[in-house]
């Protein structure tokens, strides 16, 4: 009797071609991206933790939504995220994830998991551009901004 084993398929569609791609040339740029498709109605809610995307010209090919908690905190799976990262054959990501209570200060676990990401992301040779906490005003904190990226 033979083995039996699943076949594994990876596909990526697109649904909007790359010219019309969203181009990011700054965290303004990127943080008013999000802030403008964040979801009002739960942006003070909960923590949420989010990949932005990008080919190398730094256009967005997409958004993914990593993980959803709780009021003070999110979970972030690295399998997952670059599971989806690989998959889409982005070269360059930013990271992002909201802050419900409006403070614009990056935790002591905002950092480990920014590093952790960040040295994986190196091994598989993809850019890691910058770490944005949104908070419900619109306003952003950049790990890339402030040198601690």
């Amino acid at each position: 009797m033979k083995s039996q084993v699943n076949e594994i398929k990876v596909s990526y569609k697109e649904r909007i071609t790359s010219p019309f791609w969203r181009k990011i040339k700054s965290s303004k740029d990127a943080a008013e991206m999000l802030h403008e498709l964040w979801d009002k109605d739960t942006i003070q809610v909960h923590e949420s933790f989010k990949v932005i995307l990008l080919n190398n010209s730094n256009k967005v090919k997409g958004i993914y939504q990593i993980s959803q908690g709780g009021i003070t905190g999110t979970l972030v799976d690295l399998r997952i995220l670059f599971a989806v990262v690989l998959k889409t054959l982005s070269v360059a990501i930013i990271l992002t994830h909201n802050h419900p209570s409006g403070t614009l200060k990056a935790s002591t676990a905002d950092r480990q998991i920014t590093r952790k990401i960040k040295n994986a992301a190196e091994l598989l040779d993809i850019k890691l551009l910058d770490h944005l906490i949104i908070v419900p005003d619109g306003n952003y904190y950049s790990f890339a901004d402030e040198g601690i990226l």
